[in-house]
């Protein structure tokens, strides 16, 4: 059964948006990935710096992701990966979202948006580093048409990791 995907917006971050994403990213299901719980607010608004920089730099950045009404509900995007292990240097894609949003389709919809932007600036692959037990990300990456091309161990956690592929072809 193929639903429709429902419309979201994204836009590169700006000031207020890391209050938003502090807000909505205090919660422990959503952190569950991420460390477990909610950073403090300045490194919300150090992120979305970065990311504009990122946006005007290359193109692309963690955008902010906007529902129907405006309100911020997430963040998705892409950044080269920024650890010393895994595929160091690689263009990965990810995404976050507000609990209340989840199930819905926003980051498939807002995932696709992400892959076609990525591909006009001229990436030729993206992967998508994901908790080898985040079952909702891992459906989004099959969604997306990425493949499983490594299972990993994250070095700081101990846990087990999937490093996803996909080339971006031209159209």
């Amino acid at each position: 059964m193929n639903r429709a995907l429902p419309v979201v917006r994204l836009r590169v971050p700006t000031d207020e948006d890391a209050v938003a994403w502090h807000r909505i990213f205090d919660d422990p299901d959503v952190m569950e990935f991420h460390g477990g719980r909610s950073a403090e607010l300045s490194v919300y608004e150090e992120l979305t710096a970065r990311q504009r920089r990122h946006d005007a730099e290359r193109g692309f950045c963690l955008w902010t992701m906007v529902d129907e009404a405006g309100t911020v509900i997430g963040f998705t995007g892409a950044q080269p990966w920024p650890q010393d292990w895994g595929p160091k240097g690689e263009i990965e894609i990810g995404w976050r979202l507000g609990r209340a949003y989840w199930g819905k389709g926003y980051v498939t919809a807002a995932a696709r948006q992400t892959l076609e932007r990525v591909r006009a600036a001229g990436v030729a692959e993206v992967v998508a580093m994901v908790n080898a037990r985040n079952t909702r990300s891992i459906a989004v990456t099959e969604r997306l048409g990425m493949r499983l091309a490594e299972v990993f161990t994250t070095p700081s956690s101990l846990q087990q990791g999937h490093c996803y592929r996909l080339p971006l072809h031209a159209r």
